[in-house]
């Protein structure tokens, strides 16, 4: 049976309007509501809570210009704790595109702690700082920490920013870029760069499957470098990996590390999951159990605005496991 177009439209619209009807509804995910994206996950040892810094979603091109933290005693159940920076308000050099915050908590003292929130401005890496995991941040510089490409690095951007201490030297480093892989060793002051080098060159973003959204952590003495392969507007976005000897060097047992060929989270259409990707990732203290923290296109419609449905994604959380080898099994989605 033949139909018109104006049949086949109407049609259509009343199956888009039914679908949501019976897709079931989430029980654990998203872990907050509204759109959020890019998230970071952080366990204080001054509270004993975990904290949640996403990035603020919802805004053709990423306009957004704050942010938001969220408190938990669980994982389960998330507190709003309120705005924790808002570039028109607390930044002198930016005002807008408030993106993929990190953040690490440096003990001072004996019962003194710093909070260095490391955040992407208008395509420039910034750091504020606080002393409380819900601030109130400050700009700890009056001007972005790191603005420029690294030498001879042309195309990609100065963003995405990933804060870690390896437990090995002490040291903190600060990985970053798009279309490249960079890592910064900062100061003992957690606000200025020791040191550059770059990781993964552009020309060389193909044979690493690597566009952005890096996270290293460190198990059993292995480095592991997580990040995010295509486009976050891509239903197709989805995190990858490799494992090194070094947090500075992609170096495995004398050659150079490259990824492994599973893909640790991607899209499952059966679950309407899509566009799964730029992560991090979570240790219960005192154990080997593991979390990764994503964002994915809303459900259920927001893979039906194309390439806008990367302005409009959910915040969530997932088991991450082990084989008995240390390569990362595939995560198993849920709603």
């Amino acid at each position: 049976m033949r139909i018109t177009k104006e049949e086949y439209d109407r049609l259509q619209a009343w199956s888009d309007a039914r679908e949501a009807q019976h897709i079931k509804p989430n029980d654990r995910n998203p872990v907050v509501k509204g759109l959020y994206a890019d998230p970071e996950i952080m366990y204080s040892e001054k509270t004993g809570k975990y904290y949640l810094y996403p990035t603020t979603d919802g805004k053709q091109g990423w306009q957004n210009h704050d942010a938001r933290v969220y408190s938990s005693d669980d994982l389960v159940t998330w507190n709003d704790e309120g705005v924790v920076f808002d570039l028109e308000k607390d930044c002198k050099w930016a005002d807008k595109c408030l993106w993929a915050p990190c953040i690490i908590e440096k003990k001072t003292g004996k019962k003194r702690y710093k909070y260095y929130y490391y955040f992407t401005g208008a395509g420039k890496i910034g750091v504020a700082v606080a002393d409380s995991p819900t601030g109130p941040f400050k700009d700890a510089l009056g001007r972005p920490l790191l603005s420029e490409k690294p030498d001879g690095m042309k195309g990609g951007q100065v963003i995405d920013p990933d804060v870690f201490q390896d437990p090995k030297t002490g040291k903190y480093h600060l990985y970053w870029g798009n279309g490249f892989l960079a890592v910064s060793e900062l100061g003992k002051d957690m606000t200025s760069v020791v040191s550059t080098k770059v990781l993964i060159d552009r020309k060389d973003k193909g044979r690493y499957n690597y566009n952005e959204g890096t996270y290293v952590f460190e198990r059993n003495g292995l480095y592991y470098f997580m990040w995010s392969e295509n486009d976050t507007r891509s239903a197709n976005y989805r995190v990858r990996y490799l494992i090194s000897e070094s947090p500075t060097e992609l170096v495995r047992n004398g050659k150079p590390a490259m990824p492994e060929r599973a893909v640790v989270l991607k899209q499952d259409p059966s679950k309407a999951v899509f566009g799964t990707g730029h992560h991090s990732v979570l240790r219960k203290p005192g154990t080997d159990e593991w979390y990764i923290v994503y964002h994915r296109f809303a459900r259920p419609d927001a893979i039906k605005m194309g390439w806008d449905a990367g302005y409009n994604r959910e915040v969530c959380i997932d088991r991450m496991e082990f084989n008995a080898d240390g390569t990362i099994k595939a995560v198993e989605v849920t709603l």
